[in-house]
């Protein structure tokens, strides 16, 4: 149940669980960095790279600065609590134990899989393989200092290097759970890492004079500005999950429906992808084939379409360093989350049925009816990962206050309330 009916929110919306300062300042640094870039010609790989520092490092000032996070008791982190080296350092092994472990399992799945070293992707792993050195030798100073700060050091992490190494008082469920966020991590930010550098250079090298004169490439330029921006947040989110940020992953969703509604939405188990089973683009056309010689609609549609993918953005930004999918690292209430529960899936399934029309087909009406329904079954995809994302968070007091409140007061769903009372 996510909540309670009966329950009266108060007018007043719920605390986020980060301010819109920590956005804010992440999109300042990548913003003044794509902006250098394109002064400069800088439009390869390592130029992408420094975007995600460019967007990092702000919002790392800024948590710890002017948000002062690591403060916050939800880190598990107690800094007038500073135990001796001699008192934890069993624990601190032992956890060592089950995070290099939890690594080197990740290496064998990335080593063994022939499509983590194709395509895009091998940007990813030749970026992964250059950094396990460098966080092999930090993790040691890293856990030996946290864990002198932890009000309860033994995490899953330590749970796993216990079972590993015959001691007692394993807890199996803490296992898995430390399975379950690291399996996150390894899935998706090897996917963000491989995104980055094809979007940064592409809108790097856009020719301002040509776009500035063509609705269409200019609407095309912008979005691929927005997905640049989402992407760069995204992936920041999956690097920085750490308590001191408290960014850390509270829980990874242990429900195998969300998990599916999830994957399939992802290289390489995508289906929406071209010839894949939900590929709805066959027979269809994008919009400006439809509109083409009208160049206000194509403004028009173009500015909408620009719109919706900030939209898009704006929700991953409003993560600031959180961002992660199938997780709980803390309650949005704040930027487009006090509009909608799900602001980027709203603002992606709009986009997509905006700019392809399925309704028109190049081919036949046969190919029309087709990319609707397969279009509308990926939208259902959509529908189905939201349910399973307040199922998970609907275990969080924080999250059941929220939805409490954006029932009765968020714009989307009285909206959507008022077309089904009209209907």
């Amino acid at each position: 149940m996510l909540h309670d009916p009966t329950l009266q929110p108060c007018a007043k919306r719920p605390a986020s669980a980060v301010s819109h300062g920590v956005g804010l300042a992440g999109l300042a640094g990548a913003v003044a960095w794509i902006a250098t870039a394109r002064a400069l010609h800088l439009d390869g790989p390592y130029a992408a790279l420094v975007n995600l520092v460019a967007c990092g490092v702000p919002m790392v000032l800024w948590l710890l600065i002017v948000d002062k996070v690591h403060r916050r008791p939800s880190t598990g982190l107690d800094w007038g609590m500073r135990k001796a080296w001699r008192d934890t350092l069993d624990i601190s092994l032992t956890k060592l134990a089950g995070l290099w472990a939890t690594w080197g399992g990740i290496a064998i799945i990335y080593a063994t899989g022939r499509f983590y070293w194709q395509g895009h992707f091998a940007f990813a792993m030749w970026c992964f393989t250059h950094a396990a050195p460098v966080l092999l030798v930090a993790s040691i100073a890293y856990v030996l200092w946290i864990d002198r700060y932890l009000v309860a050091p033994r995490d899953g992490a330590w749970h796993l290097g216990a079972w590993l190494t015959g001691q007692s008082g394993v807890d199996r469920d803490a296992i898995y759970g430390h399975l379950r966020a690291w399996g996150v991590k390894a899935f998706f930010l090897a996917f963000m890492v491989a995104v980055v550098p094809p979007g940064f250079g592409e809108f790097v090298r856009g020719d301002t004079a040509t776009v500035l004169h063509d609705p269409v490439a200019l609407a095309n330029w912008l979005i691929t500005l927005m997905f640049l921006i989402d992407v760069a947040f995204a992936t920041v989110g999956y690097v920085l999950t750490m308590r001191p940020l408290d960014a850390h992953i509270r829980s990874a969703t242990p429900y195998a429906a969300g998990w599916t509604a999830a994957l399939i939405c992802y290289p390489p188990f995508i289906l929406m992808s071209d010839g894949g089973p939900l590929d709805y683009r066959p027979g269809t056309a994008e919009w400006s084939h439809w509109f083409a010689g009208h160049p206000v609609i194509l403004s028009v549609i173009g500015a909408v379409l620009v719109a919706l993918t900030a939209i898009y953005a704006w929700a991953t930004v409003a993560f600031g360093v959180r961002f992660s999918n199938l997780t709980h690292r803390g309650i949005l209430t704040h930027g487009p989350y006090a509009f909608s529960r799900h602001p980027a899936y709203l603002s992606k399934n709009l986009f997509w049925w905006i700019s392809t029309i399925p309704v028109l087909s190049t081919g036949s009406v046969v190919d029309a009816g087709r990319a609707t329904i397969l279009l509308g079954v990926v939208s259902g995809v959509y529908y189905w990962r939201a349910r399973t994302e307040e199922r998970h968070l609907g275990a969080d007091p924080d999250y059941v206050a929220y939805s409490a409140w954006m029932a009765r007061y968020g714009t989307v769903p009285r909206f959507f309330g008022w077309v089904l009372r009209k209907g």
